[in-house]
């Protein structure tokens, strides 16, 4: 199982009300019907069980609530998740990550589940994973990961156990999976780290630079791009042999951040759901594998979906992203009215595939 994804990033001087707004496309076209899971962990939950690695899930800090994406059901980490602290995580490219299982080492999705568990910041994000994949990455791991705050993205580029980090300059970019990110701009890096012409190259790893080259509706510079324009973006660049779930992460420097999922394959042909950190989230059972079961029960009934039911839910989606809109622009922080926000928006949606 790949854990690839085809990011979109935009940067607070686009986006309506001064948010930054990330998307993914997951990406593996030989597991595109392998169920993805959305899990939401607790302050007290985020750091048990052991990772898929086998290295042991260190406590450096206070931890804090995260919702997580998982490629496959059973993983201890994810492909992309937030924090309440309004920080995103992601991976782009894993490579040769079929020895670090269970060999005292931290795979990729280990590594975003621990960073979000306690980064404070988007700087803080970037050290963390710096130092979990000095002290426990495997030798022959290569991997891309993005992060972001409200303030600001970067790219972090790792193989074995260095990793170079460069800052996201461009008002908007894109970074497709399939290589290291970081090349010849290095802003933070391992300790000791030599000046090399390209640090991808050095390390034997197909570079894959970040890119202009945009789907969908095109930031203009003039502070209007939205969630929704993202949600259209990752549909325009979907592939239905390939993609899997889709993520939008809304963060807002003193607003309310807000996280989508379709938790569903191909956004071309699904519909995303939000989530925030309200004071008691419940998220629906229906977004994860139950029992011996293949697929979550929301992947199943979408497969089996008709042509008309997803007309109505686009209709649905775009009401529910004013509505939150409309709320976020009265309210500084989410009440309790929000708890089952993310388990209501499942529920209904079920109900047009049945």
């Amino acid at each position: 199982m790949t854990s690839n994804g085809d990011c979109f990033v935009v940067l607070p001087e686009n986006c309506a009300e001064g948010t930054l707004i990330i998307g993914r496309n997951a990406e593996d076209e030989e597991n595109v019907n392998v169920a993805s899971e959305i899990c939401f962990y607790d302050v007290s939950e985020v750091l048990e069980g052991k990772t898929d690695g086998g290295a042991p899930a260190e406590s450096s800090g206070d931890a804090v609530r995260v919702i997580l994406q998982k490629p496959q059901p059973g993983l201890w980490g994810g492909d992309f998740g937030a924090n309440e602290r309004g920080v995103a995580v992601g991976l782009t490219w894993a490579a040769g990550e079929k020895e670090a299982k269970d060999s005292d080492s931290l795979l990729g999705t280990d590594i975003v589940r621990l960073t979000l568990a306690l980064a404070k910041d988007v700087d803080d994000a970037v050290d963390r994973i710096g130092g979990l994949v000095a002290s426990h990455g495997h030798d022959n791991s290569k991997l891309n990961f993005i992060t972001c705050d409200a303030a600001a993205a970067w790219f972090v580029s790792c193989s074995g156990k260095v990793w170079a980090a460069e800052k996201l300059e461009a008002s908007f970019m894109r970074l497709p999976s399939g290589g290291l990110a970081v090349t010849t701009v290095v802003n933070k890096s391992s300790e000791g780290l030599d000046e090399v012409a390209s640090f991808a190259a050095a390390h034997d790893a197909e570079a894959q630079a970040p890119t202009e080259d945009w789907c969908g509706p095109k930031p203009a510079g003039d502070g209007t791009y939205t969630q929704h324009d993202m949600f259209e973006s990752l549909r325009a660049a979907s592939n239905a042999s390939s993609s899997r779930a889709a993520t939008v992460s809304v963060l807002s420097v003193k607003g309310i951040s807000c996280h989508w999922f379709t938790g569903t394959p191909n956004a071309a042909e699904s519909v995303f759901k939000p989530f925030v950190f309200a004071p008691k989230p419940r998220i629906s059972p229906l977004t994860q594998v139950q029992g011996d079961a293949d697929l979550t029960l929301l992947h199943k009934l979408h497969s089996q979906r008709k042509p008309a039911a997803l007309e109505h839910l686009r209709s649905l989606e775009r009401s529910c992203v004013d509505e939150l809109n409309n709320y976020f622009s009265l309210q500084d922080h989410a009440s309790d009215e929000l708890d089952e926000l993310l388990k209501d928006c499942v529920e209904a949606e079920v109900k047009f595939y049945r």
